[in-house]
C-alpha cells in the first residue's frame, strides 16, 4: 500500500471538541463573504468607518520604537489600568483599584471567554438576554455551563419581567448583562435593571455587564451601568472596549473592572488564554482615556445624526422600526418585503444579491428555538454617503 493509501486509511475518526466543531459559520462570515462577492454596500458587520484619534496610533507605533517590545504585565501596563479606573470614577463613580480590581484583556470578547471559564463550573445555569452577541453562548457552553436564554420583546426588545423572575433559580450562577444591547441598540431602563439587581441579590447571582458601548448613547440616552445599583458592586463585572471607545477595532484592547475576589479566577483564565495584549497598544489606550475623552464624548451625537438618516427613509419605505437609544444598530421589521415563506435570512441573501445591500437577519442572533424571522439589522457607523447609497438602491429595488 503507497503512502496516500496508508493516509487515507488513517483518517482520524475520534470527534472533536463538541462545542465548537458543532458551531455554524456565524452570521456576519456568511454575510460578509456575500457582500464581497457581490460587491454591495455592506451594512452588516458593525464596525466603524471613521477611526480613532490620530495621535493614539502615533502613540502605538512610537511606543514600538521606543520602549522594549517583550512581555508586558499579565494585568496590564499600570498607566492603563490607572487610566480605566480613573474612566470608570469619572463616567460611572465607581471606585476601582488599578492593582487590585482592573485587568487588561484582549478585546472585551477574550474577557467574555476569562470571565464564563473563570467564574462558571459544569452545570451552572447562565441566563443570557436573547437575541444575543454569539461568544456568550459558545463560552458558556465551552465553560461546562447551562444556558437558559430570556427572550426578549421583539416589538421592542424590552425585558419582560415576570419571565426574567422565573429565570432565575438555585442553579443560577451568572447573569450575562449587555447595556447598550447588541445586536438590537437597546438601552435598558432603570426599572429592568432594577429587578435584574434584586434577583442577582436575591439568588447570590454574578452579574457580567458588557458595556462596550457605553458612550455610544443616542439622542441624549445616557448609561447607566448595573455595577452602580445597591448591592451590585461586590457581584458585577464591568467590561470595557477601546475598539469601540476609540474606534479601533483591530486593536483588540479591552478591560474588566471589579472585585478583585471574582477577578481572581477570572485573572487565571486570562493567563491561560492570552496572557497579555501588546504593550504599545496599551500606551496608546492610556492615552486615549487620559486625553482624548472629547472624541467618544461626541459618538453619541454623531451617531443619533446617522440613525436618523436612515430612520424616516427606512420607515417611508414600509420598514416598521424598532427603538434603539444606543450603540450604532437599527433594527427594522421587513415583513412588508418578505416574499411567501421567506424567512429574514433569505432576505438578506436576495438583498445583497439583487438590490446590492447586505444587512444582517436577526434570527442569526438568537438561542432559543423559533426565533422571529422578519426582523433585520442595519449598522450605520458608516460614511453618510455609503447610508445614502443604500437607501437609494433599497428604494430602487423595494419600490420598483
Amino acid at each position: 500500500i503507497g503512502l496516500s493509501g496508508f493516509l487515507s486509511a488513517h483518517i482520524m475518526t475520534k470527534p472533536l471538541n463538541e462545542t465548537f466543531a458543532a458551531t455554524p459559520q456565524t452570521v456576519f462570515e456568511t454575510m460578509s463573504k456575500l457582500s464581497a462577492k457581490h460587491n454591495s454596500v455592506n451594512l452588516g458587520q458593525g464596525f466603524p468607518d471613521e477611526e480613532g484619534p490620530e495621535t493614539m496610533k502615533v502613540i502605538a507605533g512610537k511606543s514600538l520604537m521606543d520602549f522594549h517590545n517583550q512581555y508586558p504585565p499579565m494585568l496590564g501596563l499600570p498607566e492603563l489600568r490607572e487610566a480605566v479606573a480613573a474612566h470608570s470614577l469619572a463616567n460611572q463613580g465607581i471606585a476601582c483599584d488599578p492593582a487590585s480590581e482592573v485587568v487588561i484583556t484582549s478585546g472585551a470578547t477574550e474577557g467574555i471567554a476569562a470571565c464564563m471559564l473563570g467564574l462558571l463550573n459544569p452545570g451552572d445555569e447562565v441566563i443570557i438576554l436573547d437575541p444575543c452577541y454569539d461568544s456568550y453562548v459558545g463560552m458558556a457552553h465551552r465553560a461546562g455551563g447551562v444556558v437558559k436564554p430570556l427572550r426578549l420583546r421583539s416589538d421592542d426588545m424590552s425585558i419582560p419581567l415576570a419571565d426574567l423572575e422565573k429565570a432565575f433559580g438555585p442553579k443560577t450562577k451568572l447573569i450575562m448583562f449587555n447595556s447598550p444591547h447588541n445586536p438590537s441598540g437597546k438601552v435598558f431602563s432603570h426599572e429592568e435593571m432594577q429587578a435584574i439587581a434584586r434577583l442577582c441579590i436575591q439568588h447570590d447571582v454574578i452579574a457580567v455587564c458588557d458595556e462596550v458601548y457605553e458612550h455610544l448613547t443616542l439622542n441624549g440616552t445616557k448609561h447607566v451601568s448595573l455595577r452602580t445599583l445597591p448591592g451590585m458592586a461586590e457581584r458585577s463585572i464591568r467590561l470595557g472596549s477601546a475598539g469601540k471607545t476609540f474606534s479601533f477595532t483591530a486593536w483588540k484592547v479591552g478591560w474588566m473592572t471589579g472585585p478583585s475576589h471574582l477577578l481572581a479566577p477570572i485573572i487565571k483564565a486570562h493567563q491561560f488564554l492570552v496572557f497579555t495584549v501588546p504593550s504599545n497598544l496599551q500606551r496608546a489606550v492610556a492615552h486615549g482615556l487620559n486625553s482624548e475623552a472629547n472624541f467618544y464624548r461626541q459618538l453619541g451625537e454623531q451617531l443619533s445624526k446617522k440613525r436618523a438618516l436612515l430612520e424616516q427613509p427606512l420607515r417611508d419605505m414600509g420598514f416598521n422600526v424598532l427603538p434603539g437609544e444606543g450603540a450604532y444598530f437599527l433594527v427594522a421589521d421587513a415583513s412588508k418585503f418578505l416574499r411567501p415563506t421567506e424567512t429574514d435570512v433569505d432576505f438578506c441573501q436576495r438583498l445583497t444579491i439583487e438590490a446590492g445591500v447586505t444587512l444582517i437577519p436577526i434570527s442569526g442572533f438568537y438561542v432559543s428555538p423559533d426565533p422571529p424571522k422578519q426582523l433585520v439589522r442595519f449598522a450605520f457607523c458608516k460614511d453618510d454617503s455609503k447610508l445614502n447609497t443604500a437607501l437609494d438602491k433599497l428604494r430602487a429595488y423595494l419600490l420598483q
